[in-house]
């Protein structure tokens, strides 16, 4: 699961060592990494921070520091992308489960899909590779993207 969650990733956006002060932030920077690669559309960053207060992502591990999973309707898509950010501080997200409580996040995947069937199989890789706390934990140490590729490929 993991070498097929590397693959997917979209090298170029894929920032390490953010430092971010709210979800939005962290959002809105990975959003707009993908629209000036030619990945999205302009409505994309306010789509998806739109959805993420009604629908939120954040994906409680009983971590220090969770993962969060943002996305929006693929109309906002122009071609598909992962975007992928490691936080130098963790930022709080919703809860998916209980949505009055807030996890801190400290890896954020930002999921441009134009398929809805895709977007099942790479929740599904993420679910995958997130099980392991030792890819948690490299996701925090890693400095390249060499780094994730050893960690996920």
């Amino acid at each position: 699961m993991a070498d097929s969650l590397f693959n997917s990733l979209t090298p170029d956006a894929i920032l390490l060592g953010v430092e971010a002060k709210t979800n939005e932030e962290v959002i809105r920077l990975l959003a707009d990494r993908l629209h000036t690669l030619g990945y999205v559309k302009d409505s994309y960053a306010d789509a998806v921070v739109k959805r993420e207060q009604s629908m939120p992502t954040g994906l409680p591990l009983e971590r220090e520091d969770n993962v969060a999973v943002p996305h929006t309707d693929p109309e906002h898509v122009l071609k598909a992308a992962i975007a992928m950010a490691t936080l130098k501080t963790p930022v709080d997200f919703a809860n998916m489960e209980d949505p009055d409580e807030t996890v801190a996040v400290g890896t954020v995947f930002l999921l441009a899909i134009n398929d809805k069937d895709k977007q099942i199989e790479t929740l599904q890789s993420i679910m995958g590779a997130i099980q392991s706390p030792e890819i948690l934990d490299g996701l925090k140490l890693a400095q390249t993207t060499d780094d994730l590729k050893v960690l996920l490929g």
